[in-house]
């Protein structure tokens, strides 16, 4: 039974429908650093999966069926063109790690708030001009990256982030309260300006 798939680096323009019969996967599947501007739709298919590299795409988008790969743990989409995710992103509620960044995001959906294992997100080097107000609700997020956005204000919401350690803000625009930072810092969380 074949668990893991790498298929990385190769120069891929598109892959088969049938990338979905694979449902044996169910550690890894890399296609990072190939030349995919989609992805077929019955990836969602691989519902055991549990990681998934897409990174180094010029992908705009995932497939609104990535909702149905419950199982993942770490979902990896950096350095693509994503504009978005798509809303059933919130059905992941197993994955720990986020790799989104060098995309073109500038807005999370409000369905991320279902990502309640999530632990690390990566969203640097994005078109953020704001921190998004769902990671408000993400209990266990433990390490957030917004490096190099366009953020201006950081919300007095951050502090009440439960589970937050570190949160790295270095090459943005954003001066950060006094309070702010000391309500952080009390908690031990470390944050890079």
């Amino acid at each position: 039974m074949c668990q893991d798939l790498d298929l990385g680096h190769n120069e891929l323009t598109s892959l088969p429908d049938s990338l979905g019969d694979l449902v044996e996967l169910t550690d890894c599947l890399y296609l990072h650093d190939n030349n995919l501007s989609r992805l077929p739709d019955t990836l969602g298919n691989l519902t055991r999966l549990r990681h998934l590299n897409v990174g180094e795409n010029p992908l705009t988008a995932l497939p609104e069926t990535v909702g149905r790969m419950t199982e993942l743990i770490e979902l990896r989409a950096q350095h693509s063109r994503l504009t978005g995710l798509p809303d059933t992103i919130g059905r992941l509620r197993k994955l720990r790690e986020l790799w989104l960044r060098g995309n073109a995001l500038n807005t999370l959906p409000s369905t991320v708030t279902g990502l309640c294992e999530l632990r690390h997100l990566d969203l640097r080097e994005n078109a953020f001009t704001e921190l998004p107000g769902p990671l408000a609700d993400l209990p266990r997020l433990r390490q957030l990256d917004l490096r190099s956005n366009r953020i201006v204000q950081v919300p007095d919401w951050v502090a009440r982030m439960p589970a937050l350690e570190k949160l790295d803000l270095r090459w943005n625009t954003c001066t950060p309260s006094q309070g702010l930072l000391t309500k952080l810092e009390e908690r031990g969380c470390v944050v890079l300006l």
